[in-house]
Parts: C-alpha cells; structure tokens; sequence
C-alpha cells in the first residue's frame, strides 16, 4: 500500500481557502434570497395576454404614374395649319389642339357625297327597270333574259351605293381626324411639330398626361400581401385607404385600387396600386413617393406596447411575472408594429402577465406589485417610485 503524498504548506492553505469560500457562499444564498423576497415590490402596470385584432399602418416607397397617359399622333397626311394650345397649360378631353389641312378632306368629303348622290340615282332607275320588266315579263312581252339583266344592273346599282355610302363615311372619318382635339384631359406636353410643317400618319404631335387622378404602384411582401387577401375575404378592396405622402407637399388621400395574384419571381413580393385624387396638380407622375395604406388589420394575434419590449442578452425581451410576482425577463420574437403596439410572433401564450409599465432599471427577479393597466403604456408615478426608494433605503 502506497503512502499518500504529502501536502506542503501551500496546498493546505489553497485547500482551506476553497472550504472556507465554499461554506461561504452556501450561507449566503438563502441570504440573497430573502434579500430578494424582502425588497420592496415596484407598482407597475402589468397586463394579462390575450389574443386580440389590431388595426395596422404600412407604408411602402412607390412610383406616381398615370394610366391615362395619351401621345397624340396624326391621323392623317397635310401640312399642319394651326395649334390651338400653349405647351404646359391643362386641356379638356374634347378640346381642339391641331388642324392639320382641313379644306383638303373637306373636299374630298364633297367629292363622295356626289359620288353617293350619283350611285342613289343609279340605283333608282335599276329599280324602276327592273319593276317594269317583271310586269312585262307577266305579258310575255319580254324574255326572261331580259329580266335577269335587269335584276342584275339592280343589284350593282345598290353594290354602289354601299360602296360610295362608304367611301363617304372614310373621307368623313378623314376630315374629322383633320382637327386633333384632346382624348382625355390633363396637362399637355411640349409640341414635337411646328405649324406649317408636313406632318404624315403616325407623326407624334404631343403627349397629354391626366393628372388627377394618379395611380401608384407599389410592392407588398408576401405575407403581408396574403394577409391582406385574409382579410379582403370579409371585406371590399375599395375600403382599403391610403394616403400619399410627398415632401413639403400636402398629403393626398386616396384608396387601394389592386392586388395582384401573383408572387414576383426573385422579389417575393406582390404588386399592388392605389388611386389619388389629385384636384389641383400638385403632384406630378414620375415621384418617387411613399404611400401609407390605412385599414389593415391583424387578427387573433398577440401584442404588448412597444415600451414593454428591451433588449436583452438573447435579444428582444419582456418582463414577465411569476407566481411569486417576481419578474422575468423573456425572449420574445417579434411581429409587425401596429401604431403603440408590438406583435409577438413567438415567446408568450394567453394568460402570461406582461409588465406594460416603463421598464426602465427592472432586472430579472425584481418583486411587482401589479397594477391595472389602462390600455395606454404606462410608467409607475413618481410618487410610487420615491416610495419604493425610502423604503429601500429604511431597509438598507
């Protein structure tokens, strides 16, 4: 049997040392503890968990544009006479902007009305023809050769008649297309022809761009956009609002106008538009704008005001209570923010008791004396916390 080894005078006293530190902390841990339990407990809001539906505000950056955009292009070959606008200034539909040779197509229109009044009496004489030869024909004074000639020059005459009926109706359609007037109203461009130029079919003449009201089109993320279709299942796209914001600029109120049903490749996203009105053309199409959409909403979800939320070692956190009305601190994953309140996503269940009040110098065993909570973020008084010092400093 071997001896055991000796121990110098170092290792007697490293060995006592950690006996002593040992014994130590074994008597003061229930200390700490009753510590704890005798601290006086901080009044603080507290609020029970439970699922609820909250109204929710996004916005999201977008491009104004206009659907109505129109760019005016000649209908007809002439020289062009007159414009009838100034560049920039805001035009009615149905206003008259260019006349391109009116007396040209004017003429042309007078030459087909003659032609159709030439082929009527064509036709009326290939009618009184061919009613005379039926009653000769029923005399056996004529063939009836003869009749079907005349049946046939009766048929030509209204073939004619068609045929000029249409040619007048093109040279109409021509003198009418000889006066551009607007499509739509908005504000028109600069002209891209002088008076007294040729201008040929297809010459782009200027571009009208309406300007009330706009279309905005915009991005959602995927799950925001299925939720929204969640909730259009109970109610109307229309009743969606939105308001655009444009800097230094008042704000335009508007309405969400379409959601699309398919999810872009590579963006995850879904597109969507609104409509603005915009009486007094203060916004132009082609701003790069954020829009606001109003009526959202989240349902059966579970949310604290956003003061109850810090941030701990793990992250986002709350300070939740014990049976002992103690306080502990709580990872939690977060949702979207709906206006004072957070979304929880993951860490809490209905019924937890969530510390609402402001949370300033609370730590993870800190007793609460729970107070209602209002419905609004509220901080414990100053009177409850000069309270709660003295009493802390009687006990020190």
């Amino acid at each position: 049997m071997k001896p055991f080894p000796r121990l110098g005078l170092a290792g007697l006293l490293v060995g006592a040392a950690a006996l002593l530190l040992t014994a130590c902390g074994q008597d003061d841990a229930p200390q700490q503890h009753a510590a704890a339990q005798e601290q006086p407990s901080l009044p603080v809001a507290v609020m029970e968990m439970a699922y609820r539906d909250l109204p929710l505000e996004k916005s999201y950056p977008a491009l104004l544009r206009s659907d109505d955009e129109v760019t005016l292009v000649a209908r007809v070959t002439g020289f062009l006479e007159a414009r009838h606008f100034e560049p920039g200034e805001l035009v009615e539909a149905g206003q008259p902007l260019y006349t391109i040779e009116p007396d040209l197509y004017q003429a042309q229109v007078n030459q087909r009305e003659a032609d159709l009044q030439s082929a009527r009496a064509q036709l009326s004489r290939a009618q009184r023809d061919a009613e005379r030869f039926e009653r000769l024909l029923s005399q056996n004074s004529v063939s009836r050769q003869q009749v079907d000639q005349a049946r046939a020059e009766l048929n030509v005459a209204r073939a004619n008649v068609a045929q000029a009926e249409a040619a007048l109706a093109s040279a109409t359609i021509d003198l009418d297309y000889a006066q551009v007037t607007a499509p739509v109203s908005g504000m028109i461009g600069l002209s891209q022809v002088n008076v007294g130029n040729l201008v040929n079919v297809g010459t782009e003449l200027a571009t009208i761009t309406p300007l009330d009201p706009l279309e905005v089109r915009f991005q959602l993320p995927q799950q925001e956009a299925l939720e929204l279709r969640r909730q259009l299942q109970d109610q109307d796209l229309t009743a969606i609002g939105a308001t655009l914001r444009v800097p230094g600029q008042e704000a335009l109120s508007g309405r969400l106008s379409f959601l699309g049903s398919r999810v872009g490749e590579g963006t995850s996203t879904i597109q969507a538009a609104a409509v603005f009105a915009n009486p007094e053309a203060n916004v132009l199409p082609g701003q790069f704008v954020r829009v606001r959409i109003e009526g959202l909403k989240r349902f059966e979800v579970l949310a604290v005001p956003e003061i109850a939320v810090t941030q701990g070692l793990m992250g986002p956190q709350v300070f939740v209570l014990d049976e002992e009305n103690l306080a502990r601190a709580r990872p939690v994953a977060l949702g979207d923010g709906a206006g004072p309140w957070q979304i929880i996503r993951e860490g809490l269940e209905p019924g937890d008791r969530v510390v609402v009040g402001d949370p300033a110098g609370l730590q993870p065993g800190t007793p609460i004396d729970p107070q209602p909570f209002d419905g609004l973020a509220a901080a414990p008084s100053d009177e409850a916390l000069e309270a709660a010092a003295e009493a802390a400093e009687d006990d020190a």
